[in-house]
């Protein structure tokens, strides 16, 4: 069956960040690139994937939840991909939108990110101010939120051995399919920042092990990720070390932080080869050079994370947003979805039609109950169009925006405040035509024109 065009648009859209010159990346033959992975080409010596193995959509996954009498679902899945064929690529998430958008993209499977929960739920570094509670608590809301495995960021298990399987058995509660744990001290922070240190071997080693104990005792089979930050606090030598010691104490997936070369991460892949392996590709400027997913393949790695691209883009994309808002504008049609865009990917057709399954004679619909059925229902289908002519007679703005968004026109047009807009709004919904329904001139002598189209 042919990828339809959504998804083949979203592939394309995936497959453009490797082209952005910081990337060092090419493009790569659309058939390779399958839901968020690299897949080999399929030859005599290529491992092919088991039956029913690869998840081309999100709908496979729950059919798989729905049917499978597993006890840990998600880590099922993520085991399916670790099977598999070629690296696979999965952005990092900080909240349940952001993973909906990952699923949405095609991705088989997302991480969590410390950094970027620490980000976007407290606004502070990743420097150890969030705690065990508020990554579960997050992390459940972003399992939640979505169909495919969640690999979730267990920092360095938030103490010792007995902390670290709390943190194992909340993170399978959760409902995440992998947890990271790594080896450093107390307060831990981000593996590409200075000042590192991390515990002895015998406590990082231990670490692992409460991990792999925790998952029996809870009949789970979570992936356990084990990552160490030797490198930078130590030696490369000690991180290899770490490495296979790890692999030998039950860990499913190997992972060196801030390798500082390609000959580096060679040298990390060819230890205990059986064992995947986790790249970490830190947009923007990290210790360890970026490669594209091919490239990455040929070195060795199964998974390959983007912990900064989702939250980066956001923080620009806001700061954009404020600038023009401060400026009398509202960000240009293409820098942001429709609302009934945003509408479509947060579900509100979907619970509309849902709702309808519960509707009695006594018990009237929500759209019915708040009049959106009645003469203002249309309004969302109309446009609104601000203009602003200054006194000197030059145009300043002149925009179009959904005219159910005119309760936030202040934003804009700060000289709209205290104008009854569910009054105008309501005196024009049955107009054929357009209507004007400003027009003055403000404290500074522009002249304001408001019409609904």
């Amino acid at each position: 069956m042919n990828p339809s065009s959504a998804v083949v648009a979203s592939r394309d859209r995936a497959l453009s960040f490797f082209n952005h010159p910081l990337s060092q990346a090419h493009t790569f033959p659309l058939a390779k690139f399958k839901n968020g992975s690299i897949i080999a080409p399929i030859n005599n010596q290529t491992r092919k994937p088991k039956p029913n193995a690869l998840f081309t959509s999100s709908k496979r996954f729950q059919a798989i939840r729905a049917c499978s009498g597993e006890r840990n679902p998600p880590a099922k899945a993520l085991r399916q991909i670790l099977e598999l064929p070629g690296v696979h690529q999965g952005p990092a998430c900080f909240d349940g939108l952001s993973a909906k958008l990952v699923e949405r993209a095609g991705f088989q499977y997302c991480f969590t990110s410390g950094f970027s929960i620490s980000a976007a739920r407290l606004g502070l570094p990743d420097t150890g101010f969030i705690s065990y509670g508020e990554m579960v608590d997050q992390g459940q809301q972003i399992t939640q939120a979505v169909s495919i495995p969640v690999i979730g960021d267990g920092d360095n298990g938030y103490g010792n051995a007995m902390n670290v399987k709390r943190t194992v058995k909340g993170y399978i509660r959760a409902g995440f399919a992998g947890i990271i744990l790594e080896d450093q001290v107390s307060p831990k922070a981000c593996g590409h920042t200075q000042g590192r240190k991390v515990v002895s071997r015998e406590e990082a080693v231990m670490r692992i092990k409460a991990a792999v104990d925790a998952r029996k005792e809870s009949g789970s089979d979570i992936v356990i990720v084990a990552r160490t930050d030797s490198r930078q606090a130590l030696s490369l030598e000690e991180s290899l070390w770490r490495s296979r010691a790890f692999a030998d104490a039950g860990a499913d997936v190997l992972f060196i932080d801030a390798l500082a070369s390609k000959e580096e991460m060679k040298a990390f892949c060819e230890v205990s080869p059986l064992v995947p392996k986790m790249a970490n590709m830190l947009e923007g400027g990290g210790k360890t050079p970026i490669l594209n997913p091919l490239e990455l393949e040929e070195i060795g790695y199964k998974l390959v994370a983007y912990p900064l691209s989702l939250i980066g883009v956001s923080i620009r994309a806001m700061q954009d947003s404020l600038t023009a808002l401060k400026g009398g504008r509202i960000p240009p049609p293409g820098s942001m979805p429709s609302f009934d865009e945003i509408k479509e990917i947060l579900g509100f057709n979907n619970y509309y039609e849902e709702e309808k399954r519960y509707a009695t004679s006594t018990y009237q619909l929500y759209s019915d109950r708040d009049g959106s059925r009645g003469p203002f229902s249309g309004i969302w289908s109309r446009t609104l169009r601000i203009k602003i002519t200054g006194r000197d007679g030059f145009e300043k703005l002149d925009v179009r925006i959904p005219a159910g968004f005119l309760e936030g026109v202040t934003n804009i047009v700060p000289a709209l405040g205290g104008v009854n807009i569910k009054a105008l709004l309501d005196d024009a919904a049955e107009e054929v035509g357009g209507k004007l329904l400003l027009d003055f001139n403000d404290t500074m002598g522009d002249r304001i024109q408001v019409f609904l189209e």
